[in-house]
C-alpha cells in the first residue's frame, strides 16, 4: 500500500541529497571529461572563495533589512486591522494579493516599475518633486540592492501581515480590560501585553521568513541577474551560475552543503535560545 509512495520519496527526494553529497567529493564540470574524486577539495576551494562570501553578503543584506521592515509593516497593519474596521473584509484580501502572486512574475512586474526611462517609480518621483526623474535604479550598485529589498518587501509584507494578525485575534480581550483599569496607556499594554503575548508567533514568523529569504532568488533572476557587477548577487544565484551556467556541479554541490549546514546551525541556535528564554 505504501510502496508507490516510499519509491516517489526516494526518487524525488532521498536519491538527488545522495547524488548531490557524492557530487560535492568530486570534480564534475565541463573542463575534464573525468570525474575524479577530489575529497574536501571543494569544499576548501568553497571556504576561501570571495564571491561565495560576498554572495552570503548580500544575502544576509537582503535577510535582515527585508525581514525586519517586512515585521515591522505586518505588525503596524495588524494592530490597525485587529480591531473592527469598516471594510476590513475588502482590505485584507487585497493586502494578500502580493504574497499570491508567483515570484518571477512580481519580479519581472517590478522589473518595469524601476525602468529608468518610462517606470512608474520614477514617473511618480517626477511628479512629487516637479521635474523629471531619471534615476537607473537597476543598474547602479548603490540603488540596486534597494530596489530589491523594496520589491522583497512588497510582496512578502503580508505573509508576515496574516500571521502576526493571527496571534493578536488570540490574545484575550480582558488583559487589555485590566491593564485599562490600572490606568495604563496604549504603549504600556502594547510593550507588557501584546508582543509578550505574541513572541511565540513572532519568533516562528521571523524564521520561516528568514529561511526563505536566504533562498532569494526569483526576485534577482527576473530583475538584475545578479548585477551590476556581483552588488546583487546572492548565494542562491550564485549557486546557480556555477551549476546551470558553468556546470561546475561538484563545486555547487559542495556551497550548497556548506549553506545548508550553515542554515541549520542558525535555525538551532535561534530555535534553542528563544526555547531557553520561555523557560525563564
Amino acid at each position: 500500500m505504501v510502496a508507490p509512495a516510499v519509491v516517489t520519496i526516494v526518487l524525488l527526494s532521498i536519491f538527488p541529497l545522495l547524488y548531490s553529497l557524492w557530487l560535492s567529493f568530486v570534480r564534475w564540470d565541463l573542463q575534464v571529461q573525468e570525474h575524479p574524486f577530489v575529497g574536501l577539495g571543494n569544499y576548501a576551494a568553497a571556504v576561501t572563495d570571495p564571491r561565495v562570501w560576498g554572495s552570503l553578503g548580500v544575502t544576509l543584506v537582503i535577510l535582515v533589512a527585508g525581514v525586519a521592515l517586512e515585521f515591522l509593516l505586518g505588525l503596524g497593519l495588524a494592530l490597525v486591522l485587529v480591531d473592527e474596521l469598516r471594510g476590513k473584509r475588502f482590505i485584507i484580501p487585497l493586502l494578500m494579493l502580493p504574497v499570491m502572486m508567483v515570484p518571477i512574475v512580481v519580479a519581472f512586474t517590478w522589473k518595469m516599475l524601476w525602468d529608468a526611462q518610462y517606470g512608474a517609480i520614477n514617473q511618480i518621483l517626477g511628479i512629487i518633486t516637479g521635474h523629471p526623474v531619471l534615476v537607473a535604479w537597476l543598474a547602479k550598485t548603490d540603488t540596486a540592492l534597494l530596489a530589491i529589498i523594496v520589491t522583497e518587501v512588497w510582496q512578502w509584507t503580508p505573509f508576515m501581515f496574516l500571521v502576526l494578525l493571527a496571534g493578536l485575534a488570540g490574545v484575550s480581550p480582558e488583559l487589555y480590560e485590566a491593564a485599562a483599569i490600572d490606568g495604563a496607556n496604549w504603549w504600556q499594554s502594547f510593550w507588557n501585553i501584546t508582543l509578550p503575548s505574541l513572541s511565540r508567533v513572532i519568533a516562528v514568523a521571523i524564521l520561516f521568513r528568514s529561511l526563505d529569504a536566504f533562498k532569494a532568488f526569483d526576485v534577482i533572476f527576473g530583475t538584475t541577474g545578479g548585477g551590476p557587477g556581483f552588488s546583487t548577487q546572492t548565494i542562491s544565484y550564485y549557486l546557480y551560475d556555477l551549476g546551470f551556467k558553468f556546470f561546475r556541479m561538484g563545486y555547487a554541490a559542495s556551497i550548497s552543503y556548506l549553506v545548508v549546514i550553515l542554515l541549520s546551525v542558525a535555525a538551532t541556535l535561534y530555535v534553542s535560545r528563544f526555547l531557553r528564554e520561555e523557560r525563564l
